[in-house]
């Protein structure tokens, strides 16, 4: 199981936030992985300050990179997330609202993803610590500074780390770094969010 998780989430950088989608059912209560046999229920979609960006991901798992077009839109209410392939073909689509996770598909790529492990980098990223930090396992912590954000088991080992730089008076995310199932993802913003 810890090879297939490991294929998935090596599979997953290569579309992680970069936009990963799959053959999961629609949830009330979505769950994703922190790490092998420990889950976490996302927080809710909502967000006080609303979210549209236009990003370049690109994954690096064992050596080798693969970059999406992502549109992210959170509006307040609900996240929606677009992946598009480098020539422009449109991968899939999710969408986190008041009733689940709902996704749609336009091409089968069996590697992709849980649209929910996509969601919870995403949210990681952007989310209020505050919203966190009761859906965290207890002793877990997600530990937060101008310049970074880490997130630690309840021993203490680093799981996710993300790295910030703030422009325009903005901190946005710019490398995601997932320690234990051992990806990193780098981000890139090709809008000027206002």
């Amino acid at each position: 199981m810890n090879k297939t998780i490991s294929q998935t989430l090596s599979s997953v950088l290569l579309i992680l936030l970069l936009g990963g989608c799959s053959l999961s059912q629609d949830q009330s209560h979505p769950q994703a992985w922190l790490k092998r046999g420990v889950k976490v229920t996302l927080p809710a979609p909502t967000l006080s300050t609303p979210l549209h960006h236009q990003q370049l991901l690109t994954a690096t798992v064992k050596g080798k990179q693969q970059s999406l077009l992502v549109m992210l839109d959170a509006d307040g209410q609900k996240i929606t997330l677009a992946a598009l392939s480098p020539v422009g073909v449109r991968l899939f689509k999710v969408t986190y609202d008041t009733l689940g996770v709902h996704t749609e598909r336009s091409i089968v790529v069996p590697e992709l993803p849980p649209a929910e492990q996509v969601l919870a980098d995403i949210m990681l990223s952007y989310w209020p610590i505050s919203d966190w930090q009761t859906q965290l396992p207890e002793g877990w912590l997600l530990l937060d500074s101008d310049e970074k954000r880490m997130l630690t088991d309840a021993k203490g080992e680093p799981i996710s780390e993300i790295l910030y730089q703030t422009l325009n008076d903005k901190r946005e995310p710019v490398m995601i770094i997932q320690h234990y199932f051992n990806y990193q993802i780098s981000v890139q913003n090709v809008d000027n969010p206002s």
